[in-house]
């Protein structure tokens, strides 16, 4: 799977110390483990149908014994051991785990490829300042291996240093790029939506699903050379 980012990256070992940090969402990471990150702009989609997904999201979740709430915590526990929904999801049966994934997962997603709202980032001058922000200390502070500009929404693949830099990181993105895009169109305001969501990759075989993942979003989504930008490292 990893051979030249071998020793800096790596995936997630749930023996390990990790960091669960809560905001509107809970995030974990792990350092050297690597993340797959999807943030979005505000408008990419329409609230009645994200209302819709969570409740459905919820209620199958119950049904199979998972609360997909977590009580109140203020910032960063090192080597939390409460286990978040996702991680309960993967100790049921396989087949159970691919309907969610079937059903939830792959409808979230195909949403977001529905390209909703104003879809910005399908200008080229505009997708690129996105790519600058994440190349601009890949190899310092993160290891990039893949991501992909959509018109609406930002996939990335990145290992991380340590357990609290992942959101700090995805934070510095999200701002330059928000600022540098609003002074690009004259204007002020709202770009993305406030939470990312992200999954510590936990398998060669879950790094592998995500790489081909990114590489094939575009033409998942019916895109053409130019309404996006794709990066793709040898490894």
């Amino acid at each position: 799977m990893i051979t030249s980012l071998q020793s800096r990256i790596q995936v997630f070992d749930p023996q390990q110390g990790f960091a669960v940090v809560e905001r509107r969402l809970p995030h974990w990471s792990q350092a050297g483990a690597i993340a797959f990150i999807t943030w979005r702009t505000w408008d990419s989609i329409p609230a009645q149908v994200l209302e819709s997904w969570l409740t459905e999201r919820d209620a199958w979740l119950k049904r199979h014994g998972i609360s997909s709430h977590l009580a109140p915590r203020d910032g960063a526990s090192r080597g939390a051991r409460r286990l978040h929904w996702r991680d309960q999801l993967h100790s049921l049966d396989p087949a159970v785990v691919r309907e969610f994934q079937r059903h939830f997962s792959d409808r979230w997603n195909e949403d977001l490829d529905q390209c909703h709202g104003a879809c910005i980032l399908r200008q080229p001058k505009l997708a690129q300042i996105v790519a600058d922000s994440l190349l601009h200390f890949d190899g310092q502070r993160y290891d990039l291996t893949d991501f992909v500009v959509m018109p609406n929404h930002v996939h990335v693949l990145a290992a991380f240093p340590d357990e609290e830099s992942m959101l700090t990181q995805c934070d510095s993105w999200k701002h330059f790029a928000s600022t540098q895009i609003n002074r690009e169109l004259g204007r002020r305001g709202r770009l993305w939506q406030q939470d990312d969501f992200d999954h510590l990759v936990r398998s060669s075989d879950h790094f592998d699903y995500f790489r081909r993942y990114i590489a094939e979003n575009p033409r998942r989504a019916n895109l053409k050379p130019g309404d996006y930008l794709h990066m793709s490292k040898p490894l």
